[in-house]
């Protein structure tokens, strides 16, 4: 981490309004976290806590109801350049190969030539894709697509690196193999990044602190510093303290679990 302030929470809170119902939802509530500028931060919690929205108020792509949201020190009304999204989705254009894909984002900031063609080339071999640049989408496993995702993210060069569940539809090698990948990019890259994730393993083996959210409204219910050594590789899933850590997240979560009653 090389320091300072990247992203400030004072109070945000957001409603929804049901339809169905005719009641407000109260989905988030009091939020307040502070991310300094290079840390991987995890968001965790029960399904339905406000994750997701918490990370598109943090992207602007949703307005919060009550407190402030700061990017680097500014108050954030709305999207900006320092900040790109890599969602679940994917949300590839199929249309598009793999390389116009990933110069997407380049193209709408008015960057084309030399330039973005460095660019596309550089994320495209940081990420794994040299040799895909004219496949497209529906030619590429999940792995590779998601991949796709993260090389356009990377691309338009953001400060702050917002993650939804990004190996969340992969398989679990997959998944593994994709985590390790991503700390490597970490590291190399040097962004700020919020992650939100349902595997506690996964935020455990990335994170420099875990969010842990309560169920809704969301709050931040608990922070957790992982301290465990970077580079982290396939060694670190059996270092007797990420071990430690993973089963404590779970039992947080579980603990936060509401079950039904038994029917008769």
């Amino acid at each position: 981490m090389s320091g300072g302030t990247a992203i400030e929470l004072r109070g945000v809170g957001k409603l929804y309004h049901d339809e169905t119902s005719g009641r407000q939802v109260h989905a988030l509530s009091e939020v307040d976290l502070t991310v300094r500028t290079g840390e991987f931060v995890s968001l965790i919690g029960p399904s339905g806590c406000g994750k997701t929205t918490l990370l598109k108020i943090l992207d602007g792509l949703l307005p919060h109801d009550q407190g402030e949201v700061l990017i680097n020190g500014a108050r954030s009304t709305g999207p900006g350049p320092e900040r790109a999204m890599v969602f679940q989705s994917f949300a590839l254009l199929p249309w598009l190969n793999v390389y116009d894909n990933i110069a997407f984002g380049l193209r709408i900031r008015g960057v084309t030539g030399k330039q973005a063609e460095a660019t596309v080339r550089h994320y495209m071999d940081m990420v794994g894709l040299r040799g895909f640049a004219d496949s497209y989408p529906a030619q590429l496993s999940g792995g590779m697509q998601q991949r796709v995702g993260i090389a356009r993210a990377l691309a338009v060069n953001p400060a702050i690196l917002l993650m939804d569940e990004p190996f969340g539809s992969l398989d679990a090698q997959t998944r593994n193999l994709l985590q390790v990948d991503l700390e490597r990019i970490y590291e190399a890259d040097n962004k700020t990044v919020v992650f939100v994730t349902h595997a506690m393993d996964e935020a455990v083996f990335l994170s420099d602190r875990i969010v842990i959210m309560s169920p809704r409204p969301g709050r931040i219910h608990e922070l957790i510093d992982v301290d465990l050594p970077r580079p982290r590789n396939d060694e670190t899933r059996r270092d007797p303290r990420f071990i430690e850590l993973s089963s404590y997240v779970w039992d947080t979560l579980r603990g936060m679990i509401v079950r039904e009653p038994a029917r008769p």
